[in-house]
């Protein structure tokens, strides 16, 4: 079976999570992971964050007002949820439930927050957390964006220290220096993680079972 064919329906798809500080270049890698690994759904999060340029409604986020999503909340709408840098962010339980059922692995892309509630709700998860190669580049990099206030650049330089201390809870850390290098690092997790054992014996039972005839 080849990477580009989801596993089928029997099998529940792996969910990854992916969080990193802003400025790591987190969404970078997963697009481009997301282009290599075409069988990988990614789990669109809700958010009170208005949208940046380019970004579009249901592509990038559903971006919706904060008394919707505290109503959401009450409703146990999310698989998780927090704030980060004054917004709110959240995944759909139900999206994610019913890919994974589906055979679909998915790919979240959330903060330390969020990935502590998904490792409790689902803990076969495998998160991994992105770093920066240092402080002065990923300021530069924040910077680079054009499109935050120097007040939120701060904001987010000063909160990268809490989220970078939650980095040895994840199962996977990847340095993003050299982007092909990192990128190359994200792949091969995902694909160790698919030639695991008793995702495997599930994938090809048939096959086994003609082998054990």
């Amino acid at each position: 079976m080849t990477t580009d064919t989801p596993p089928p329906s029997s099998a529940e798809g792996t969910l990854f999570v992916v969080a990193a500080p802003s400025g790591a270049g987190k969404s970078t890698l997963v697009n481009a992971l997301l282009e290599r690994e075409p069988a990988i759904s990614l789990s669109i999060s809700h958010t009170t964050r208005p949208p940046r340029p380019g970004e579009q409604y249901g592509r990038h986020y559903y971006f919706v007002e904060r008394h919707e999503f505290e109503r959401e909340i009450a409703e146990g709408v999310f698989l998780e949820h927090a704030e980060v840098h004054g917004n709110l962010y959240g995944t759909s339980r139900t999206t994610v439930d019913m890919l994974l059922g589906q055979g679909r692995d998915v790919l979240l892309e959330i903060d330390w927050q969020g990935a502590r509630q998904i490792r409790k709700a689902k803990p076969d998860c495998v998160s991994v957390f992105i770093l920066p190669p240092s402080r002065p580049e990923l300021e530069r990099r924040l910077r680079g964006r054009g499109s935050d206030s120097a007040e939120v650049i701060a904001r987010r330089l000063h909160n990268s220290r809490d989220e970078i201390a939650h980095a040895h809870e994840f199962d996977y850390i990847i340095v993003n220096d050299d982007f092909d290098v990192a990128l190359g690092d994200l792949q091969a997790i995902v694909r160790a993680v698919r030639q695991r054992s008793e995702l495997q014996w599930q994938r090809h039972e048939a096959l086994i079972a003609e082998l054990l005839a």
